[in-house]
């Protein structure tokens, strides 16, 4: 599965461009999840490196281990995740932008 779209590039504000919009009003525009455990990033910005053409993420990571934090992911990280047989990070497909949910 391709995780990232040019639809959704366009979508993704870039980062720290919604640095003034409270935690609880920015809008998820994608979310990505393990289809064989419990974590999930749900991404409210993003831009592409100019050097290094992978993509920097920010938004509400949950790991499983308690509590979402919110921080910083890359494509490349999501990409190399290898799951039991042969899957991988996935991208909520049926997925709508919304407020995010604290």
């Amino acid at each position: 599965m391709k995780l990232l779209t040019e639809q959704l590039k366009k979508a993704l504000p870039e980062l720290r461009s919604t640095e003034e919009i409270p935690c609880e009003d920015k809008t998820v525009v994608v979310k990505f999840f393990n289809p064989l455990g419990s974590q999930t990033w749900e991404i409210v910005e993003g831009s592409e490196d100019p050097v290094s053409s992978d993509w920097l993420f920010f938004g509400l990571c949950d790991l499983g281990f308690g509590s979402p934090e919110w921080g910083y992911v890359s494509l490349s990280e999501l990409e190399a995740i290898k799951l039991p047989f042969g899957l991988g990070i996935e991208r909520d497909i049926y997925y709508s932008p919304k407020t995010i949910t604290l």
